[in-house]
């Protein structure tokens, strides 16, 4: 029974470079299996045992490997910065949505042209938009830092919250054009999964850091984060676009992909107003409190 169990944890915990490296042996046995060889194939077999057990000591080792990883990474004096001092990890996410955000407008942008599509086009100008938010964020956090000047903060919170609003006329034009032309997004070959897989992981990051960071009391980080569910929630607009066009094989009726993209549109502009509008109205109420109680200001 002992020995049972020794060889059941050595199963279970194979040790750190066994997990990460089951990971893309897994996931490219998958993918040879679906695209090359054949689902009824010896290697698809194959590939459904390697990846059951790569998911299960994944799960189990989840935990240690993380710890593992965060001991790792405070060993270098940069990454423990990053750890540990909290307005540089902010300026740092800052500066990475700021570059992911122009890179998924690039993409768009690209898809536009090459596909010739007017909505990845549109897309990409009110992704563009969401940049020039961030840059105006990134470039406040620079000069003037997190804290230090709550009515400069307001603000800069207010000015996005207005873009925002004007920019959901744009989103929703858009919207009415889909709606209208019985057309979408369309994503060449696998990249729709690509996308769906980043779609639904920076959309439940954005919800998170939401949450996560109203603690902190930063109109500038409570405006970033908001910026990003805003850009989180038109991607998964267009994801669901893009995939009930893509995998429509003829048999899905025409009023319901309408009634679909027309409510999911409506919520997803409604969410987004309704964000703008909320930080407009708190941070002009801010400002108000502050210029009262501070008669300098």
């Amino acid at each position: 029974m002992e020995k049972f169990k020794k060889i059941l944890y050595r199963l279970l915990f194979p040790g750190t470079t066994v997990v990460i490296l089951s990971i893309p042996i897994g996931a490219g046995l998958l993918a040879y299996a679906f695209l090359i060889a054949g689902e009824n194939s010896p290697v698809a077999y194959v590939s459904y045992v390697v990846s059951a057990y790569s998911l299960t000591i994944v799960c189990a080792n989840f935990v240690p490997v993380i710890r593992k990883g965060k001991q790792w990474l405070r060993q270098n004096p940069y990454t423990r910065r990053y750890l540990e001092d909290l307005p540089f990890k902010l300026r740092i996410s800052l500066y990475l949505s700021l570059a992911i955000n122009l890179l998924y407008a690039g993409v768009n942008g690209f898809s536009g042209i090459y596909y010739h599509s007017v909505w990845f086009g549109t897309l990409a100008a009110y992704y563009i938009f969401l940049s020039v938010m961030r840059f105006l964020l990134v470039r406040f956090a620079h000069k003037s830092g997190f804290g230090a000047d709550k009515t400069a903060e307001f603000k800069r919170c207010r000015l996005c919250g207005a873009i925002l609003i004007m920019m959901n006329m744009a989103l929703a034009g858009v919207v009415i054009l889909v709606l209208h032309e019985n057309r979408g997004f369309e994503y060449a070959g696998s990249l729709i999964y690509a996308m769906a897989l980043y779609t639904f992981y920076i959309t439940i990051m954005a919800v998170i850091n939401v949450v996560r960071y109203c603690k902190f009391n930063s109109p500038v980080i409570s405006a970033a984060k908001t910026v990003n569910l805003a850009a989180a929630l038109v991607s998964m607009l267009s994801l669901e676009t893009a995939m009930l066009i893509q995998f429509d094989n003829g048999s899905t009726a025409p009023l319901f992909r309408q009634t679909m993209l027309g409510t999911t549109g409506g919520i997803v502009c409604a969410i987004v107003v309704g964000m703008g509008a909320y930080m407009v109205v708190r941070s002009t109420r801010q400002i108000n409190r502050l210029k009262n109680n501070n008669p300098e200001i």
